[in-house]
């Protein structure tokens, strides 16, 4: 699979994922309520669940739904071929 996250998209990625681990694992350990009983419980596993996706595609920069979805925030860094290849600014022979 090629990289298809990058940008804004793999940033966002590594601010959410971590947010959405923590306040699961708070309502898990007891720290706070999300809502109570078994919803509050399956709504922190999955905030504990996406968070872990989200920061494992921001750290791969491949997201297999993005790929089903058609969409690709990865640009590959280009090298500009029109800079000299010797240092010009060099003191000294140039042999």
């Amino acid at each position: 699979m090629q990289k298809n996250v990058g940008g804004y998209d793999r940033i966002a990625r590594f601010v959410l994922g971590p947010i959405l681990v923590i306040v699961g694992l708070a309502h898990v350990l007891e720290v706070f309520a999300i809502a109570s009983g078994t919803l509050g419980l399956g709504i922190a596993v999955a905030a504990i669940l996406v968070g872990a996706v989200f920061l494992v595609t921001a750290a791969t920069q491949k997201c297999p739904l993005n790929s089903v979805l058609g969409f690709d925030t990865y640009k590959p860094k280009t090298t500009d071929d029109t800079e000299p290849t010797t240092d010009t600014n060099r003191v000294g022979p140039t042999n």
